[in-house]
């Protein structure tokens, strides 16, 4: 089975500075930036099988990788606390949705027994992973703890 296309010209965010609206793509080198105010924007992706390795694994910053599916109830429901979690951490890490009945190989390369599964990863690395839905306090907390970890 082959992955669906992703979403590789990126995807439009608002500057929480200053309110304009952004095309931050999948992949860039260094981190994205307002193009009026120069704040760091938050990073979100998709990706799929076909494009893992440039999206998440040669990403500059940490990489939180979201393995989730569109029938799962606490993966719709963990969604917007991720993208709140990349929002605030806007420059230091890049949120990439992986939908795992469109990526079986993913899937299968990161063992995935439950969904939402995450994986925090570092240029491919991992180094931490968690399974189930949890607050937005919670998954910054989950985040922080393992990025100190790495200092």
């Amino acid at each position: 089975m082959s992955a669906s296309p992703t979403n590789t010209a990126g995807r439009t965010v608002v500057c929480t500075d200053c309110g304009r609206r952004n095309r931050v793509p999948a992949v860039a080198d260094g981190r994205p930036r307002c193009g009026s105010c120069k704040s760091a924007l938050p990073w979100i992706a998709d990706a799929g099988d076909d494009d893992f390795a440039e999206v998440a694994e040669k990403a500059a910053p940490v990489v939180l990788v979201d393995l989730w599916a569109t029938w799962c109830g606490p993966c719709r429901m963990v969604s917007p606390a991720l993208e709140q979690v990349a929002r605030e951490m806007a420059g230091r890490i890049k949120l990439v949705k992986i939908d795992v009945d469109q990526a079986p190989r993913i899937a299968q390369r990161f063992q995935v027994q439950a969904v939402p599964t995450l994986v925090l990863m570092d240029r491919g690395e991992v180094i931490a992973r968690q399974a189930g839905a949890a607050p937005a306090p919670a998954l910054r907390q989950w985040v922080e703890q393992a990025l100190q970890g790495r200092r």
